[in-house]
């Protein structure tokens, strides 16, 4: 989840920890899917169940899960398979994701779960729709939206109907679109008051103003900065150790004891002194001198 600095306040749509928050909260979180979806896609959306920062386990601990933000399932009616719409909405403030790459890896998870063993009627697979909402345009068309789907390369008129589609949302896309999806996408993005200019952005509004006066989404949002800060001060001083080892290691082998000493060291102020006396040594046994580790250390 990518960190914000942003006050609970200021929070968007858009920001991961919001649209989790209130797709969350029962009838709520229900009533506000089914209206961004409704806008955005330009269809009725049926009855539907949400489920909020949902985690799918790796098959093995040699593998990765996923963690969807919402999920949405919508039934279909009558009896003709699929019986299911299901939609994964991802919005997505963070630039350096191989995107097509990353949502074909979603889509296989989330597939491989929705067909029984033994069910050989393939059929019975829910149509799946992978939404991404970006601040960015991830195509470089100025389009504000982009729908991806299987076709096959040499019959143009042939109907690969596998039920399957990625449909990207720029929310400052020019071209395409209409004038509704327009003003949902520059909602999400800012969701102020000035922003809500039609009855869907309104009605959207309601609910996050709802949401925002709710203690415990606001505690909520307190631990998650808490956690999000340690997190942060952890890579930071992982990454700090990283690079010391890496300075040394030019002038051979870094003994255990040192690369155990290092990584206990819990003050950030000192791993920067030992980082800068890294950067400026020219040997191992002159670093363990001048950091004051050779007593504590044995090479």
């Amino acid at each position: 989840m990518p960190y914000t600095n942003k006050r609970f306040e200021e929070l968007d749509v858009l920001d991961d920890f919001l649209i989790s928050a209130i797709a969350a909260v029962p009838v709520i979180g229900e009533a506000f899917c089914r209206r961004i979806l409704s806008v955005l896609l330009q269809r009725e959306i049926g009855k539907i169940k949400v489920t909020a920062q949902h985690a799918l386990p790796a098959l093995s601990p040699a593998h990765r899960g996923i963690r969807m933000d919402v999920e949405v399932e919508e039934f279909r009616t009558g009896t003709k398979p699929p019986l299911m719409n299901l939609y994964d909405l991802e919005p997505h403030l963070q630039k350096d994701l191989d995107l097509p790459r990353h949502n074909r890896f979603y889509q296989a998870k989330i597939d491989a779960r929705h067909l029984p063993r033994g069910e050989r009627n393939f059929s019975k697979l829910p149509n799946l729709f992978v939404i991404t909402i970006l601040s960015f345009d991830p195509f470089g068309y100025d389009h504000m939206m982009y729908t991806i789907e299987n076709h096959c390369a040499e019959v143009h008129e042939l109907k690969y109907e596998d039920g399957l589609q990625f449909i990207y949302f720029y929310t400052e896309g020019t071209k395409g679109g209409n004038e509704k999806i327009k003003t949902m996408l520059r909602y999400l993005q800012h969701s102020t008051d000035d922003n809500a200019c039609d009855d869907s952005t309104k009605e959207l509004h309601g609910y996050v103003s709802q949401v925002k006066v709710m203690p415990e989404v606001r505690q909520n949002y307190m631990r998650f900065e808490e956690i999000i800060y340690y997190e942060r001060e952890d890579a930071a001083k992982g990454t700090k150790v990283q690079d010391i080892l890496e300075l040394l290691e030019d002038y051979g082998e870094v003994p255990d004891s040192l690369e155990k000493q290092l990584e206990e060291t819990e003050d950030m102020d000192l791993l920067k002194k030992y980082l800068k006396l890294a950067a400026r040594t020219d040997s191992i046994d002159a670093f363990l001198l001048q950091s004051g580790l050779a007593d504590s250390c044995e090479q």
